[in-house]
């Protein structure tokens, strides 16, 4: 059979704004390739069956890179850690093409270790085995926890041998394909405004507003409009990875995607207890992205983004757009907080009430933060709706989990018997039966570094993807 990546309905958007914005580049050849994972979810979003691509397809296509279109390596800039960084671009990666998906909306495929590119630098272009592995557990794990998040198509062993500076020894090498919906990112604009190109920021405002905020195509103020959606994306994003728990590392604005879907996870943490000043990455001295400053660290990007949109976008509108950050912030981490409680709705007023005391609960006790959630989950029954000791009643005294039980009983008393089912399917939604903190990513890495055991590592991902 023909290899279905090869006849897809590839759209040459991106490719399209000409070469002002990427480079055509080549994928390096590898000794061998051995594919890890695949993502059939993601192959049914294309409208492929997955019974017909076999792995052998996804080896040609995302491993030895034959292809139908141009690999485009694309220009961006960013400030990473507070400082503007000029030689930056797509230094390990490429853009491989753009499809629709089943909902009609563009998707890229891009790749992360597909060798060098003209913004390596003095990097190999390679990714090290663990590191794919690492983003697809971060991308499956926020996918199940309903935040905004790339997917991986598929991981590919390569067969080097890479030395990292951290490193004593030789580590594996990979190649992973990202799929997502724009590759686009707050530095890409940076890099414009850089080499003072209004031209060329104005060109790329209409292509991201044609592709991925259509909605505003026709409206005669549509770049304020685009920054104003941007700034509620983002937001909501922030907001979905706090409740999750979930501490990106880097948020430097090469790692912000202009869509507000999170994408390209390095040294990211899920934390184990409620601490704002949890920092993942182990380089982040100062703790500058850690994971309480989040919200804050993704509107400081927003307002340095409005840098080069002020070059086509008055900045009255811009800073009127921004404006709203912390209020659509509040609003969303309130509601998915309240959503992984199991609630559908509650006012905002006792919405708040339940949250902090739900905060000093976890804060003050040092619940783990993701066992408390799954224990929600296991343990909720009708019961609960009698008396407010039946709500985790296996529970050890500890401070402020009284005054939590009276609160969640009251909110409790007004539901029905079929909102008590619902609360019980809501609590499974929103609240997976694992989350991955670093334990469970070196317990499935030693396995596979020692004896090449992958079984923990599949086991690992069933888990994630249980309902």
């Amino acid at each position: 059979m023909s290899n279905p990546f090869l006849h897809l309905d590839y759209e040459p958007a991106f490719e399209a704004l000409g070469g002002d914005y990427s480079d055509v580049v080549a994928a390096s050849e590898f000794p061998i390739h051995i594919l890890r994972f695949r993502n059939d979810q993601v192959l049914t979003r294309l409208g492929l069956n997955p019974e017909t691509v076999t792995d052998e397809h996804l080896i040609e296509a995302f491993g030895k890179f034959e292809t139908v279109q141009p690999l485009l390596a694309m220009r961006y800039h960013g400030y990473q850690f507070g400082e503007y960084n000029p030689y930056l671009g797509d230094g390990r990666g490429f853009l491989y093409g753009q499809v629709r998906g089943m909902d009609g909306e563009l998707y890229d495929f891009g790749t992360k270790g597909s060798g060098r590119t003209p913004y390596s630098r003095n990097a190999d272009g390679r990714l090290t085995l663990k590191g794919g592995v690492r983003e697809v557990l971060a991308a499956e794990m926020l996918h199940r926890m309903k935040v905004r998040t790339s997917r991986c198509l598929s991981l590919i062993e390569t067969g080097e041998q890479l030395w990292r500076g951290d490193e004593p020894s030789p580590t594996r090498s990979s190649v992973m394909v990202r799929f997502s919906r724009s590759h686009i990112r707050f530095g890409t604009f940076e890099r414009l405004h850089y080499f003072k190109r209004p031209d060329l920021i104005e060109k790329l405002l209409d292509h991201v507003i044609t592709y991925y905020y259509s909605n505003l195509k026709s409206e005669r103020d549509r770049y304020a409009l685009f920054y104003a959606e941007l700034v509620k994306r983002v937001a909501e994003l922030a907001a979905q990875w706090m409740a999750s728990g979930f501490c990106h590392g880097v948020l430097n604005t090469d790692n912000l995607s202009i869509t507000g879907e999170s994408f390209d996870y390095g040294p990211y943490a899920f934390m184990p207890h409620y601490n704002l000043r949890f920092t993942a990455a182990y380089f982040d001295y100062g703790g500058l992205y850690c994971y309480g400053n989040q919200p804050f660290v993704c509107e400081g990007n927003l307002e340095l983004l409005q840098k080069p949109l002020s070059l086509v976008i008055p900045l009255e509108a811009l800073q009127a757009g921004l404006a709203f950050f912390q209020n659509y912030y509040r609003e969303f981490y309130r509601q998915r907080m309240i959503n992984r409680l199991g609630f559908s709705q509650i006012p905002t007023p006792e919405a708040e009430e339940l949250l902090q005391i739900t905060i000093n609960l976890l804060k003050d006790n040092l619940i783990h933060y993701h066992d408390f959630f799954i224990q929600l989950r296991e343990q909720f029954c009708a019961n609960w709706q009698d008396e407010p000791q039946n709500i985790l009643k296996e529970a050890e005294p500890m401070q402020h989990l009284d005054r939590w039980r009276q609160l969640y009983y009251h909110h409790l008393q007004t539901l029905s018997a079929p909102e008590l089912e619902e609360m019980k399917q809501r609590l499974k939604e929103y609240n997976p039966q694992v989350v991955i903190v670093r334990p469970e990513i070196e317990g499935i890495w030693e396995p596979i570094t020692v004896e090449d055991n992958w079984q923990p590592f599949y086991q690992l991902l069933a888990k994630i993807k249980a309902e």
